[in-house]
């Protein structure tokens, strides 16, 4: 994977992990706040922008790919994960805790869909509007990407292949917390937007009581995009978890 690192060497690590169909270039605004006191890893995940010549296989293959990052960076990282990269960040709490110092789950859907076989069918079929400039500008708004970020999602949207989009989606409409998550022995911070589906209200709901000590909270007024909503609250908030 294509890592960019930010900040000083030697402040407490933080890994951030981007949703599907972004990539790490979604952290700017947070990044912009986070770097005079800790040291940012920020992956492009295998088939987005920079690693798009690496085709997203599976979350598990994912994982362990992160897993290795952690063991090169050395010691426990805190990791602060959106949609996919929140799905991803709750398995490396379930299976790699050794490794991980604390976690923020960003609007992780935790409940399978019912009808995930013909949402990716119909995927499949219009996957190619991705590459349309128009298509991806709709899509950018959806996600509260800002204008100077518009570049990047419309350059990473021609990126991701069909077979990566089919795998990440498909991953994503299936999950399901697994049962280790319940024994993640430190801070946990679990948030969705109070203007997302009722679907991602409901899987934030699930990790939390499916991990005791952990912390919830619905954002008022924010959809599918908090870290760029409203990346001054969001960097704040992450900074009152790791204690600076």
């Amino acid at each position: 994977m294509h890592v960019e690192t930010h900040g000083p060497a030697d402040a407490p690590p933080v890994l951030l992990l981007h949703g599907g169909g972004v990539a790490g270039w979604m952290w700017e605004p947070v990044r912009e706040r986070l770097t005079r006191d800790h040291r940012l890893i920020v992956p492009d995940l295998p088939g987005h922008d920079h690693s798009a010549d690496e085709t997203y296989h599976s979350h598990a293959r994912t994982a362990e790919a992160l897993t290795k990052l952690l063991h090169d960076v050395g010691g426990r990282v805190s990791v602060v994960g959106f949609s996919l990269g929140a799905q991803l960040t709750v398995l490396l709490a379930a299976h790699r805790p050794e490794l991980v110092e604390r976690v923020v789950v960003v609007s992780a859907q935790a409940k399978p869909i019912a009808a995930a076989g013909f949402t990716l069918g119909l995927l499949g079929a219009t996957a190619g509007l991705a590459r349309q400039r128009w298509f991806a500008k709709l899509q950018a708004k959806q996600l509260f990407i800002p204008d100077a970020l518009l570049d990047d999602y419309i350059r990473t949207s021609a990126s991701v292949s069909k077979q990566t989009l089919l795998a990440a989606v498909g991953e994503n409409l299936r999950f399901t917390p697994p049962p280790a998550w319940s024994r993640f022995p430190r801070e946990a911070l679990i948030l969705a937007g109070g203007r997302e589906r009722a679907l991602m209200r409901e899987s934030a709901h699930v990790l939390h009581e499916a991990l005791p000590g952990s912390e919830l909270e619905i954002v008022a007024d924010c959809g599918h995009g908090i870290p760029l909503q409203r990346p001054d609250w969001f960097a704040d908030r992450v900074r009152d978890l790791l204690g600076t």
